[in-house]
């Protein structure tokens, strides 16, 4: 018999899942948005953050302020340069060119990390700060959830802000609406497309810290599903929408966890399915996204 505090519990396991699939998802839809690509590579920023928070968090014991700055720095950086080496000379070309170009380098990277930090999952044992455990009478959370919570929603905030009132923000919507129009005007494509890789790549890289944070476990390939699933978060809250990634990450979250934890035993090998199954229906019902415009995309 389910009780109310085990429903307010998988509650707020699906909620801390959804955010991290909302950053994601947010990284993603900045540059689908511009360039109309699905970035596979931005998987590979979740395990290249999450193995980089490992070696200076866990490893390093560097504080935690300084490490989520360093992190940010890291995936800022890696983002660039994906940006000036993948993708920038195939700009105007065929959209499934950078498409492939994007599974090519989420493909070399994963098999580059699995060299370095070998096949093996690593343990994440993350500092006692961000593991205490806290109890009420419904509840039984840590420190690292409702960190993961309050910087998932101040970031979605701080984003929303930056896009509908920043010069870079209004540049990056008007590429997103129309890039010929918006190079007439003298708007720096390159500058604007870098600085969105930059942004998305980030978040990526934060979200791959509060993954092994949360979850104890990194791997050199825990990036391509929880990529992929990122990308149905964007498509289930509305492409080009920033509070719409914040829905899809969250309900994609918790119909993960609600599903494993109310349907019989042998559901749960199937919660992925769910959350497909999830994506062809909102499709049918509504296109465009939950929270998604018919018009031209746009972030």
């Amino acid at each position: 018999m389910f009780s109310l505090g085990y429903l307010l519990q998988q509650t707020m396991n699906g909620v801390v899942l959804g955010c991290i699939y909302a950053l994601l998802a947010l990284g993603m839809t900045v540059v689908y948005g511009i360039l109309r690509l699905i970035n596979f590579a931005h998987g590979a920023l979740i395990t290249l953050g999450a193995f980089f928070t490992y070696f200076i968090l866990v490893r390093l014991g560097i504080p935690l302020v300084a490490t989520i700055f360093l992190v940010l720095g890291f995936g800022g950086l890696m983002g660039l340069v994906l940006d000036i080496v993948a993708y920038r000379k195939l700009r105007g070309g065929p959209e499934v060119a950078l498409l492939i170009t994007s599974l090519g380098f989420y493909t070399f990277i994963e098999n580059f990390m699995k060299m370095v930090v070998s096949p093996q999952p690593y343990a994440f044992k993350a500092p006692s700060y961000l593991t205490t455990i806290f109890r009420t009478s419904f509840l039984t959370f840590r420190t690292i959830d409702l960190f993961i919570i309050g910087a998932s929603i101040a970031i979605m905030w701080c984003f929303h802000l930056f896009i509908k009132k920043t010069k870079m923000g209004i540049a990056m919507r008007a590429i997103a609406e129309n890039l010929e129009v918006a190079s007439i005007m003298g708007i720096e494509i390159n500058r604007v497309i870098s600085v969105a890789f930059v942004l998305g790549s980030a978040l990526a890289a934060f979200t791959g810290f509060m993954w092994g944070a949360k979850y104890g476990q990194i791997s050199y390939d825990m990036g391509f599903l929880t990529g992929v699933k990122a990308f149905v978060a964007v498509v289930v809250g509305g492409v080009g929408s920033v509070p719409g990634a914040m829905v899809g990450g969250v309900i994609l979250g918790l119909a993960e966890i609600l599903s494993t934890a109310f349907l019989p035993t042998y559901f749960s090998e199937y919660r992925d399915g769910i959350v497909f199954a999830i994506l062809i229906l909102v499709l049918l019902v509504r296109p465009s996204g939950i929270m998604g415009v018919k018009e031209e995309v746009r972030v």
